[in-house]
């Protein structure tokens, strides 16, 4: 039965959310498409089916056996002990021939080098530091007019962390693995120093008062902190157009939206502003905008990298992970990431340390790659990304893997169970944004009710209220019975599906997203825009990692296409083997070079050394 705009009034006073009367009648109408929109996950309220509230509550041996040889800590760890020269000598032992030389050879443009090249200039002393945090704001000023990457550019906090790198080396002592290399955090993570203000009006002007463990685990690395990255706001959203603030423009054309909800960090990557950046994913926002502009995004295993002083949205869902132009720029990040183990602040957090680096560039001769022939076929793909799929398929096979069929049964579900976790875990965790304690008051309100209500529906944007009032109404009673715990029975039997299928094979081969960028103002359905997320939600619902490799420009549009690559929870190290095994087949010929560089338009736009 249809809801009413009288129901939807009740739903709005629950989750004390003021509605004009314009915004009720659109809010009906949402609220009754997204409710369609998640009929499909009430066929698997199944008797003998039994809910899976948690991606680690099935979990006995989060390790896997991706960890055969007993490991405290990754050789990342274990580099600090080693000289400059030495360390140095290590890190380009394990480039592909295209980076080596760096060391000896100093490159002019700072975008031209991969965050690998960087460390290792910087340890050699081929430059300071200083020297590139310096480049960096330098490309920062004279392309964010072009790309509006960044919510917050920190130099002084950048330039701080360089002179320390710079002094250590100046002592001798010995540096860290990712000495000097420029940062961008997406704006859902606290770092002193900075606002963290998730895109929203609701904290525009909240300083953070504590940093969050992956951020400080990057700059414990040596990354330098550049800044806060755009973002959908609260992270809901695909395309970076809810921001508060500003739109992040795709850095292949500015035109076309970047992605999301890491837009910002996606676009600063490709831009090439930084050389790293950090976001978050919860449904495939790493994927989907590293596919859309072009750089390499790995979401690992929900667990393996601490979310402690990251804001939460779906608290079940949520992943950070790493943006690079390379696949063992974002093996460095991992290890950085994972390396000092378990975060006692995250209840979630796992070991996980290895190092990624390890078996980078093992050969993948006998493995076991997944192709799902629906997959392949599902409405919305366009011909240009399934032929650049295939193409990979292809690659792969020529590599010595071989291909195999296998089937996700349950997967017409994973949309909307997706919708129904999501959106309700959403309501709970923003539920603390009252307008009392923190973030925007409205103000001239009689009594704490109205305040409340009035600075939550001035607070958020459209986009994060829709989420919240879809939470509300399938949190409520009568309702959370029906679709709740339907949707909790649909990820048993994804991550079943999941764990069948990676019996079969060693990682599954799929698209990141269906279609290449699209413009701004495209896709106006909310529900439409949720459809994009087909290829990204699944592995989010049951945990495992996925990464988004570029393969070049995609015949049509001229715009990058990618590849995702997904594999068994905890084996994320494997995984990157699997990326590079890709990259490396779609590399230039003559030179080894990556199928895609900066964006054409801002390479070598400021930022010389």
């Amino acid at each position: 039965m249809a809801l009413s705009e009288k129901d939807v009034r009740g739903i709005a006073e629950y989750a004390k959310i003021a509605l004009t009367d314009d915004e009720l009648t659109q809010m009906t109408s949402y609220m009754n498409d997204a409710v369609q929109m998640l009929e499909p996950v009430l066929q698997y309220d199944l008797p003998d089916v039994e809910p899976t509230f948690h991606p680690i509550g099935s979990l006995s041996n989060v390790m896997g056996d991706d960890l055969r040889e007993p490991r405290a800590r990754p050789a990342a760890s274990t580099s600090r002990s080693k000289t400059p020269a030495a360390r140095a000598t290590a890190t380009s032992a394990c480039r592909p021939f295209w980076e080596r030389g760096v060391e000896r050879v100093m490159a002019q443009s700072f975008d031209s080098l991969t965050a690998a090249q960087i460390a290792a200039g910087v340890a050699a002393g081929d430059f300071t530091a200083t020297e590139v945090a310096q480049a960096s704001l330098a490309a920062i000023e004279a392309r964010e007019g072009g790309v509006q990457a960044f919510l917050q550019v920190a130099p002084e906090l950048a330039l701080e962390a360089a002179a320390r790198v710079d002094a250590d080396r100046a002592a001798g002592k010995p540096l860290p693995p990712l000495a000097g290399v420029p940062l961008a955090i997406k704006d859902n993570m606290n770092l002193v120093g900075t606002r963290t203000t998730c895109a929203s009006r609701m904290l525009e002007n909240y300083q953070s008062v504590y940093t969050a463990t992956c951020v400080q685990r990057m700059l414990d690395a040596g990354c330098l902190p550049m800044g806060k990255a755009n973002m959908d706001e609260f992270a809901f959203g695909s395309s970076t157009e809810s921001s508060a603030f500003h739109r992040t423009n795709n850095p292949w054309d500015t035109e076309r939206v970047p992605g999301g909800s890491s837009g910002g960090s996606a676009a600063a990557v490709a831009a090439g502003e930084v050389a790293l950046s950090l976001g978050s994913d919860t449904g495939g926002s790493i994927r989907q905008p590293a596919s859309l502009c072009g750089v390499v995004g790995f979401k690992p295993t929900y667990g393996a990298v601490s979310r402690y002083g990251v804001v939460a949205f779906g608290s079940s869902l949520d992943q950070v992970g790493p943006f690079g132009r390379t696949v063992e720029d974002v093996a460095l990040a991992m290890n950085a990431l994972t390396g000092a183990g378990h975060d006692p602040y995250d209840c979630t957090s796992q070991d996980c340390a290895v190092d990624f680096t390890e078996h980078l560039n093992d050969s993948i001769e006998g493995k076991r790659v997944g192709i799902i022939p629906a997959f392949m076929e599902a409405e919305g793909l366009t011909p240009e990304v399934k032929a650049a799929v295939q193409r990979a398929a292809q690659e792969l096979q020529n590599q010595g893997a071989e291909l195999v069929e296998v089937d996700l049964p349950h997967l017409d579900a994973a949309i909307a169970a997706y919708y129904v976790i999501g959106p309700a875990e959403a309501f709970s965790n923003l539920a603390r944004f009252d307008g009392i304690r923190y973030g925007y008051q409205e103000e001239g309100c009689a009594n704490l009710s109205d305040q409340s209500s009035l600075s939550r529906a001035h607070g958020f944007g459209a986009e994060a209220k829709r989420r919240q009032m879809l939470g509300a109404y399938l949190l409520s009673s009568g309702v959370y019975d029906k679709y709740y715990y339907a949707a909790q029975k649909a990820r048993t039997l994804i991550t079943q599906d999941y764990d069948a299928a990676y019996a079969k094979v060693d990682t599954i081969l799929m698209p990141a997203s269906p279609r290449t960028a699209f413009k701004f103002g495209e896709i106006s359905d909310p529900t439409q825009m949720y459809l994009s997320d087909l290829y990204t939600i699944s592995l989010n619902i049951c945990g495992n990692g996925g990464i988004s490799v570029p393969l070049g420009l995609g015949v049509d549009t001229q715009l990058p296409v990618s590849a995702q690559l997904v594999g068994p929870a905890f084996k994320d190290r494997q995984l990157l083997t699997f990326a590079r095994a890709l990259e490396r087949g779609f590399a230039d010929a003559a030179t080894g070079a990556p199928a895609l560089s900066v964006a054409p338009d801002f390479d070598r736009k400021g930022g010389e050394l």
